[in-house]
C-alpha cells in the first residue's frame, strides 16, 4: 500500500511538470506523504519559496509527537546524538506505527540498528514507488494517480486499528475521528495533528481520570 501511494506521488509530481531528481530528493529528505504533496503542489503553482518552505514545516509539525515517543525505543544503551538524529528522520507514519510494534521485542543495543534497517526499506520502498509512478505517467489516469495518494491513510488507520491493545487505544482512535471534521482545513494543513494530539489528549485525561476514580474507590 505504500508502494502504490508512493505511485500516485510520482505521477502526480510528473503531471505537475516536476524534473525527476527534485521529485526523487522530496521523497528521500521529506518522506512525508503530505507534506510532499504540499511541496509538489506549491512548486507545481508558481508558490513563493519561503511560504512554500513555511507550509512545509508546519506540515511536518504533526510528525513531533510521534518522534517524542518513539525515540526512547530507538536509543541504544549508549545513546549518540548523531545517530538519534538520523533514526528520527525516517519517523513517518508507517514508520510510527510498525516500531511501536516491532521494536519493544528487541534487545536495546540492537534497536537502533533495526530502527535505521526498518528505516531505510521503508524509505527505499518509497523511492522505488515514487520512480515507478513518474515513467508510467504517460499511460496512468489522473484519478487513478489521486486515488493512489488515499491508499496511507486508508493504511494507517487499519494499522492503528489492528495495534490497538487496550481500550484507551480504542477511546483516542474514536476521539481523533470525531475532531477530524472538526479541524479539517486548518491553516498550515495541521488537521492532522490537531485531531492526532487532540485526540490523543482527551483519551490520555480520560484514562488518568478513571484511573484516579478507581482507586478512590479501592
Amino acid at each position: 500500500m505504500l508502494i502504490a501511494a508512493y505511485i500516485g506521488f510520482g505521477g502526480l509530481a510528473h503531471g505537475l511538470g516536476l524534473a525527476f531528481l527534485p521529485t526523487l530528493a522530496s521523497t528521500l529528505f521529506v518522506w512525508a506523504l503530505p507534506a510532499q504533496v504540499i511541496l509538489v503542489g506549491g512548486l507545481g503553482d508558481g508558490t513563493a519559496l519561503p511560504a512554500l518552505a513555511l507550509a512545509v514545516g508546519l506540515s511536518g509539525v504533526r510528525l513531533l509527537p510521534m518522534v517524542v515517543s518513539l525515540m526512547p525505543l530507538m536509543r541504544g544503551r549508549r545513546p549518540r546524538l548523531w545517530l538519534e538524529l538520523i533514526c528520527a528522520h525516517f519517523v513517518a507514519v508507517t514508520m510510527w506505527v510498525e516500531a511501536l510494534r516491532q521494536l519493544p521485542p528487541v534487545p536495546t543495543e540492537g534497536r537502533p540498528a533495526y530502527a535505521l534497517g526498518l528505516g531505510a526499506g521503508l524509505t527505499l520502498m518509497c523511492v522505488a514507488g515514487t520512480t515507478i509512478g513518474f515513467y508510467l505517467m504517460s499511460s496512468l489516469p489522473g484519478p487513478l494517480a489521486v486515488g493512489l495518494l488515499m491508499l496511507t491513510p486508508i493504511s494507517f488507520s487499519i494499522l492503528l486499528v489492528r495495534n490497538a491493545a487496550v481500550p484507551m487505544d480504542w477511546f483516542a482512535i474514536a476521539a481523533g475521528t470525531v475532531l477530524a471534521p472538526l479541524v479539517a482545513g486548518s491553516p498550515g494543513g495541521l488537521d492532522l495533528f490537531w485531531s492526532g494530539v487532540g485526540g490523543g489528549t482527551i483519551a490520555f485525561l480520560a484514562g488518568e481520570g478513571l484511573a484516579r476514580i478507581r482507586a478512590a474507590q479501592t
